[in-house]
């Protein structure tokens, strides 16, 4: 499958334009909210910076801030007559920058309505699809039967799937025959809530799709693969489920996380360090719920998410009656110590282990995981994972 053609030059200005409305907005969020944080500090050691005080000091910055991008706001509004209206695809670059902010902020944004917010949906060479099943047929005459859904990790995009020239997705439709669709989300926003999105997405597209389905196959990389664990509680779609692959799910957590909420902790010990706890605060709800894996609402809902505590999960098993996989890589050349990482998540984790509960283990059937050398983002290129992927999904999606 193709990569998605290039846009119009007025498509690109449209894109651009939006997107340096949400980066003003961002940027005058961001100067007052550092500006809170100095005048905390201040406050905190006694420091008053001119004789008129503080106050009127930091709400000066504060109001100076919203007039200058109030100002940026308007005068980039009013290019927009000019430019005319609409949306595009948008170029990889520019979409994999919006998807990282997204993975770090997207919460703020969705809250904020900031242009840059993403909203959720399906795409087939970076192009959204619509669900209904005219629109469907025209835009992939060639759909079998068996689809496949690619769900992309954290601070990531659908077109990140083409790493190192290979796509997991494009690979598949070539040597099977079934038909790749991709998702898109804002990785910011909580892992539950993005599982009740695709959850409606999918029984959309199955609904919708222009041929009898004879089977739904999800691939998902790191978050993706808690997103789509989210999205399978309750599903109507279950019964046309076969096949759910992980490629370095945190299905148990995130080291790196654990370690960010022992730093906020920390910082927040004295009232001179306090202040700078705020800056760890600013990381999204997804985050966050990748401190322990959390798939349910009820995991992060009256619960202080910055708080250091205990994982607060209940058991979750994988969906009855689908043909389960898990990927897991380690950096290590010499593979066999049982917290072996790739560089983010733990082999542990990826295949589903949990050493401190047990009853939190996910089981995967034997000959269902793999293990193998590299990092985090190797699992979208590397042949050795496609080869497994493919032998996997050939048992339950061979070609119609």
């Amino acid at each position: 499958m193709a990569d998605a053609p290039d846009e119009p030059e007025d498509t690109k200005d449209r894109r651009t334009l939006s997107e340096l409305q949400g980066a003003t907005r961002l940027a005058v969020d961001g100067t007052r909210a550092v500006t809170d944080i100095v005048q905390a500090m201040h406050d905190a050691v006694g420091v008053v910076p001119t004789k008129l005080g503080p106050g009127l000091v930091y709400s000066t910055i504060r109001g100076v801030t919203r007039l200058v991008g109030a100002g940026v706001e308007r005068a980039l509004a009013a290019l927009a007559p000019l430019l005319g209206a609409g949306d595009g695809a948008g170029t990889r670059q520019r979409e994999l920058v919006v998807a990282a902010v997204n993975g770090v902020l997207g919460d703020y944004l969705a809250a904020s309505r900031n242009p840059l917010a993403i909203t959720a949906g399906l795409r087939r060479g970076g192009a959204p699809l619509t669900l209904t099943r005219e629109a469907l047929a025209a835009a992939i005459p060639e759909a079998s039967g068996h689809v496949v859904l690619l769900v992309h990790g954290s601070a990531a995009s659908d077109l990140g799937w083409r790493w190192k020239g290979h796509d997991h997705g494009a690979a598949l439709e070539q040597d099977l025959g079934v038909t790749a669709v991709y998702a898109r989300y804002n990785s910011g926003l909580h892992i539950s809530d993005n599982g009740a999105l695709l959850r409606g997405l999918i029984g959309e597209l199955l609904a919708a799709w222009p041929v009898a389905v004879e089977g739904l196959h999800i691939v998902a990389h790191s978050m993706g693969g808690l997103v789509a664990r989210s999205a399978c509680i309750d599903a109507a779609w279950l019964g046309a489920l076969r096949t759910m692959v992980f490629l370095g799910t945190p299905h148990h957590g995130a080291s790196l996380e654990r370690g960010g909420n022992w730093i906020d902790t920390t910082l927040g010990l004295t009232p001179w360090t306090r202040p700078l706890a705020r800056l760890g605060k600013v990381r999204s709800a997804g985050v966050t719920d990748l401190r322990f894996g959390s798939v349910r609402a009820s995991d992060w809902q009256a619960r202080d998410r910055f708080a250091l505590g205990r994982d607060p999960r209940s058991p979750l098993p994988l969906p009855a009656g689908v043909a389960c996989y898990a990927v897991a890589a380690t950096l290590l050349r010499a593979s066999g110590a049982a917290r072996d990482s790739d560089g983010m998540v733990s082999v542990e984790s990826a295949l589903g282990v949990d050493s401190h509960r047990p009853e939190m283990n996910l089981v995967f059937p034997a000959g269902h995981t793999l293990v193998t050398t590299g990092s985090h983002l190797d699992l979208l290129s590397s042949p050795v994972v496609y080869e497994q992927l493919r032998g996997w999904l050939a048992q339950t999606a061979r070609r119609s």
